[in-house]
Formats: structure tokens, sequence, C-alpha cells
């Protein structure tokens, strides 16, 4: 059962997010797969809580669009195909160029190493993207997931907009979703596996939009031909 509070109570809504946060989780490390039916009961029993918060967060994830709702047959995983991921690709690129545009045209909104606040953030952001590449090496994607996320929510934080780190944040689950659902087929991830974070994270330091474009262009492409290899098997 999700965690309560240090009180010992939780809100409906608290315990929503908790048992969306969960399922998203169970989502990302591939436990629970493309196409998997389940209803409301079952997960509320799995989680000993009762079915309100639960429907809510099914309903949450697949406004997400993790998930699938059937009227009859309750919830199923959504199953991504390479033409999604490529559509996403060109989602994140669009996201990600307009930033670094922002940034070269002098965003008065971002607080880059000019900034005390910014330069604390930006020395998370590459410990995170540190933590990132480690994991990647490793060729662990449970824990790369993990990293991934926070570092982007880190770095488009320092935008100075929420609206933008929502919506990156929700469109980098999809793709990593997908993506899962996708490479987890393959036994050894080593040496597969993006890992130039710090590398990103060191050139929008410095304002280097060029650089920056450079190493997000050339992950895309990894990115793609790696999910389109691993979807023709």
């Amino acid at each position: 059962m999700p965690a309560s509070s240090g009180n010992g109570a939780v809100t409906r809504s608290t315990l929503r997010q908790q048992i969306a946060d969960a399922l998203r989780d169970e989502v990302l490390a591939g436990r629970l797969q493309a196409g998997q039916e389940f209803t409301v009961k079952e997960i509320a029993e799995q989680y000993g809580v009762s079915a309100t918060p639960v429907r809510e967060a099914l309903v949450d994830l697949s406004a997400q669009g993790l998930l699938e709702a059937d009227q009859h047959r309750g919830f199923r995983v959504h199953e991504y195909t390479v033409e999604d991921f490529r559509g996403m690709i060109e989602a994140r690129s669009l996201v990600t160029d307009g930033m670094f545009q922002a940034l070269d045209d002098g965003h008065k909104g971002y607080r880059g190493l000019d900034d005390p606040r910014g330069a604390a953030a930006v020395a998370g952001v590459l410990r995170r993207g540190e933590e990132a590449r480690r994991a990647a090496d490793a060729g662990d994607l449970t824990i790369l997931i993990g990293y991934d996320l926070r570092f982007w929510r880190e770095l488009s934080v320092l935008f100075g907009n929420p609206y933008l780190t929502d919506f990156l944040q929700r469109l980098r689950v999809q793709t990593w979703v997908c993506t899962v659902q996708h490479v987890r087929r393959l036994t050894d991830l080593r040496g597969r596996l993006w890992s130039r974070h710090t590398d990103l994270a060191a050139a929008l330091a410095d304002r280097d939009i060029v650089t920056a474009r450079t190493i997000v262009s050339a992950y895309n492409t990894h990115s793609l031909e790696l999910v389109e290899r691993t979807g023709q098997g």
C-alpha cells in the first residue's frame, strides 16, 4: 500500500497521486507490460485501498497516455508503436529547441550560473547527469530512467516556466514507456544507452547553444535508431 503521511492521515487526493505514481513506475519498469489488462478492483485489492482513489489514479494515467480505458474490461497498458516514438521524438525536439532558442535570445527567466540560485541548481543538474551516466554505462535501464527524468525536470526548472516543466516531463515519461516496451527485449544494455547528460548540462551552463543542440540531435538519433532496431525484432 502507498505510504501514508507522517501523521497517519492520507487525503484522497494524496492517495490518488501515490497510486498513480506507483503504477507509472510499474509501467516504466516493465512490470506492467504493453497490453496488460486489469480492473479497478484488482488494483484496489493489491494496494489495500478503496476503489475511488484507484479509479481516479487510473483515469489520470489514461489522460497522460499511459493507459487505455475500456468501459467493460477496465484498463490496459497502452502499447506504443515505433511510429508513435517517432512522433514523440519530433515533439520533444521542438520543445527542447524552443528552450535553447529562448536561452540564446537571452531568456530573462533562465537561472544560469550568474544567478546564485541558478548556480546551485546547475550543480544539482550536473550531479544528476553524472548519476544518469553511470546507470547508462552499466546498462541499468530502470535506474537510468529515474535519474533521467529528474535530470530533465531540474534542467527545465532553470527556465522558470512550470508549464514547460510539466509538459516536458509528461512527454519524457511517454517516450520512456515506449522505449521500455521495445528495449526490454534486449538482454544486455551496457554501452547501448545514451549517457551524455553531463555534457549537455555543461554546454547549457556555458550557454553554448550550438553544442547543446548537437548533443540533443545525436541523442534523438541514437534513441530512434535503438527503438527502431528493437521494434523490428
